[in-house]
């Protein structure tokens, strides 16, 4: 791929067929795709914004063109039912977002034990509007030590883009400025429910814990 075509796919560009069928389903919704490879084995995929339940179908699709097998991760009581296996096949990943700090550590050891592990996350949490961003990604990055890359779903421009990547530096105000840097003016299906890029505050001590169930 050229820089003057900065990072656009084309069908030509992709080596089976199901990833150019899958490329021409996009395209045929009036999407594009930029991607270039990315620079490791192991890293985190920031998916933002997310507002809507088709930026699952335009994600997925984008997934299959380029031909990674990235991960993500979803609230387990997605995996309940049929489905479950389905979502699993698909590379998804149950988490118990209820759970502590422990399993921030035993995700970034099942990432970096793998061969090649990316691992897809939206930092929103919910299609709804947060006042935030949840701090899962930063944690499980700084953790890991790994990349993250930051794609972004813009329904202004019908641009799916896999190109942006960015090493924390560990001080999450200056993190959080690039990351935003990155996002600004990419457009969500119904921008009044996109969360403010920023992380949310620490928890209070002395705020009693949520009761698990």
């Amino acid at each position: 791929m050229s820089a003057t075509r900065d990072y656009m796919l084309q069908a030509a560009d992709l080596p089976t067929w199901g990833q150019r069928t899958a490329l021409r389903l996009l395209q045929l919704a009036g999407w594009k795709l930029r991607f270039k490879p990315l620079p490791g084995a192991h890293g985190i995929a920031v998916v933002y914004p997310h507002t809507s339940n088709w930026d699952f179908p335009v994600g997925l699709l984008g997934k299959w063109a380029i031909g990674l097998k990235f991960r993500w991760i979803a609230k387990d009581s997605l995996f309940r039912g049929p489905m479950g296996a389905i979502m699993r096949y698909w590379g998804g990943i149950p988490i118990d977002r209820r759970a502590s700090m422990g399993a921030t550590r035993q995700l970034a050891k099942t990432m970096l034990d793998s061969d090649w592990c990316w691992i897809g996350i939206t930092p929103e949490g919910t299609r709804s509007y947060r006042p935030h961003w949840k701090s899962g990604f930063y944690h499980l990055a700084t953790t890991a030590k790994v990349p993250l890359l930051l794609v972004y779903i813009d329904y202004g421009t019908k641009v799916l883009s896999v190109v942006d990547t960015l090493m924390l530096s560990g001080d999450a105000d200056t993190d959080m400025a690039a990351i935003a840097a990155v996002y600004a003016g990419r457009q969500a299906r119904y921008p009044d429910q996109a969360a403010p890029i920023k992380l949310a505050p620490p928890r209070d001590p002395a705020e009693p814990q949520r009761r698990k169930a």
